[in-house]
């Protein structure tokens, strides 16, 4: 009799933790905004209008929690930060409406979306996809996640330091997309399911970070997440 009805050894299920309880959110779906802030657009060299927002995926398998280190990852040198407010969805659903959108938000917490960014720039150039650049192993720190009580505000400050000196700065309400937009959006290419995490998109100031630095993302009202870069494992 099999033990099991699988043929491998199933991977672990990825989760991350919730601020004050002992049961975790499991991971189902990573989504990511991309320029989603103006002047981050402009840094890149891309017209900030507001253009239909675009998305791009990172696999759970990208998740780093509980303050665990991200081990410099192979095939670059030139890893970035982008520090995002992340949004956990609770319960899914397709087409859902702008007004309806907060409806489906289980809670928050601050991300980092790093970048293999010499390994995007060369994809770009080739006008070929760059989903190597933005999903790797460690590619997705998160912080504790807090429960939807309290929706993030405009003039939360979101911010990330590098060694104790302030890298990025800005407000979530200078995000081009809001967070009930980029849900109502989102959800019109395909159900979204209880588990996905969304980033939202970085301010400008990123850059890049060698082993021995330690990142520190904040974003008003919810946990702070500390992530140090170690060498390759």
């Amino acid at each position: 009799m099999m033990d099991s009805e699988f043929v491998i050894t199933a991977p672990p299920r990825v989760s991350i933790p919730v601020a004050g309880e002992q049961r975790r959110f499991p991971v189902n779906r990573i989504f990511c905004v991309g320029r989603n802030y103006a002047d981050h657009a402009r840094e890149m060299g891309s017209d900030p209008d507001r253009e239909p927002p675009f998305f791009f995926l990172k696999s759970p398998e990208a998740i780093i929690a509980d303050g665990g280190p991200l081990a410099y990852p192979p095939q670059t040198a030139n890893l970035h930060f982008e520090v995002e407010l992340v949004v956990a969805i609770g319960s899914g659903g397709a087409d859902i409406t702008v007004g309806a959108a907060l409806d489906h938000v289980f809670g928050y917490a601050v991300g980092l979306d790093m970048t293999r960014r010499d390994v995007q720039d060369v994809a770009k150039a080739g006008r070929r996809p760059w989903d190597l650049a933005k999903n790797f192993a460690g590619a997705a720190p998160v912080g504790e996640l807090v429960r939807a009580a309290r929706h993030p505000a405009a003039d939360d400050a979101i911010t990330l330091e590098v060694d104790g000196s302030v890298k990025q700065s800005g407000v979530i309400g200078a995000m081009i997309w809001s967070v009930p937009e980029i849900i109502a959006a989102l959800s019109g290419y395909q159900p979204l399911h209880a588990g996905d995490l969304i980033f939202t998109g970085t301010p400008a100031g990123v850059g890049a970070v060698d082993v021995g630095a330690v990142m520190t993302a904040r974003v008003a009202g919810l946990p702070m997440l500390t992530c140090a870069v170690i060498p390759a494992v």
